[in-house]
Protein backbone atom coordinates (compact mmCIF):
# COMPACT_ATOMS: atom_id res chain seq x y z
CA UNK A 1 0.00 0.00 0.00
CA UNK A 2 2.69 2.18 0.98
CA UNK A 3 4.50 1.95 -2.04
CA UNK A 4 1.71 2.86 -4.10
CA UNK A 5 1.15 6.09 -2.33
CA UNK A 6 4.94 6.89 -3.02
CA UNK A 7 4.39 5.95 -6.59
CA UNK A 8 1.44 7.98 -7.01
CA UNK A 9 3.26 10.97 -5.45
CA UNK A 10 5.76 11.04 -7.40
CA UNK A 11 3.52 10.77 -10.68
CA UNK A 12 1.51 14.21 -9.28
CA UNK A 13 5.13 15.81 -8.47
CA UNK A 14 5.69 15.72 -11.91
CA UNK A 15 3.16 18.17 -12.68
CA UNK A 16 4.45 21.06 -13.67
CA UNK A 17 3.59 24.81 -11.45
CA UNK A 18 3.98 23.01 -8.04
CA UNK A 19 5.91 26.16 -6.21
CA UNK A 20 3.70 28.93 -8.22
CA UNK A 21 -0.01 27.25 -8.23
CA UNK A 22 0.14 24.37 -5.67
CA UNK A 23 -3.09 22.29 -5.76
CA UNK A 24 -4.62 24.33 -8.43
CA UNK A 25 -2.25 23.44 -10.78
CA UNK A 26 -4.69 20.62 -11.49
CA UNK A 27 -7.80 22.39 -12.76
CA UNK A 28 -6.94 22.72 -16.42
CA UNK A 29 -7.15 18.90 -16.00
CA UNK A 30 -10.26 18.65 -14.20
CA UNK A 31 -11.96 21.68 -16.83
CA UNK A 32 -11.17 19.49 -19.86
CA UNK A 33 -12.46 16.46 -18.21
CA UNK A 34 -15.76 18.58 -17.42
CA UNK A 35 -16.07 19.41 -21.11
CA UNK A 36 -15.11 16.28 -22.50
CA UNK A 37 -18.03 14.83 -20.54
CA UNK A 38 -20.39 17.60 -21.19
CA UNK A 39 -19.62 17.13 -24.99
CA UNK A 40 -20.50 13.50 -24.40
CA UNK A 41 -23.63 14.36 -23.05
CA UNK A 42 -24.87 16.32 -25.72
CA UNK A 43 -23.30 14.57 -28.82
CA UNK A 44 -23.02 10.46 -27.94
CA UNK A 45 -26.64 9.30 -28.23
CA UNK A 46 -27.24 5.84 -27.03
CA UNK A 47 -29.92 3.88 -28.75
CA UNK A 48 -31.94 7.22 -30.16
CA UNK A 49 -31.80 9.49 -27.15
CA UNK A 50 -28.50 11.64 -25.97
CA UNK A 51 -28.88 12.67 -21.98
CA UNK A 52 -30.27 15.63 -22.74
CA UNK A 53 -33.15 14.84 -24.83
CA UNK A 54 -34.20 12.54 -21.89
CA UNK A 55 -33.63 15.37 -19.80
CA UNK A 56 -35.60 17.71 -21.47
CA UNK A 57 -38.04 15.15 -22.02
CA UNK A 58 -38.75 14.53 -18.11
CA UNK A 59 -38.38 18.39 -17.46
CA UNK A 60 -41.23 19.01 -20.15
CA UNK A 61 -43.18 15.71 -18.05
CA UNK A 62 -42.61 17.31 -14.91
CA UNK A 63 -43.49 21.16 -15.89
CA UNK A 64 -47.38 19.24 -17.54
CA UNK A 65 -47.69 17.47 -14.15
CA UNK A 66 -46.97 20.40 -12.08
CA UNK A 67 -49.77 22.39 -14.27
CA UNK A 68 -52.37 19.66 -13.82
CA UNK A 69 -51.91 19.96 -9.45
CA UNK A 70 -52.11 23.50 -9.60
CA UNK A 71 -55.69 23.36 -11.69
CA UNK A 72 -54.12 25.20 -14.86
CA UNK A 73 -54.89 22.40 -17.54
CA UNK A 74 -57.02 19.69 -18.17
CA UNK A 75 -55.42 16.32 -18.06
CA UNK A 76 -55.85 14.70 -21.87
CA UNK A 77 -58.23 11.66 -21.74
CA UNK A 78 -57.10 8.38 -23.20
CA UNK A 79 -58.90 8.48 -27.07
CA UNK A 80 -61.98 6.20 -27.09
CA UNK A 81 -61.78 3.19 -28.92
Amino acid sequence: MFHRSKNLKHLLSLVPGKQRFGMYRFLPVFFCIGGVLEWVMINVRIGRESFYDVYRRKRSEREYQQKIADGLMVPNEPAAK
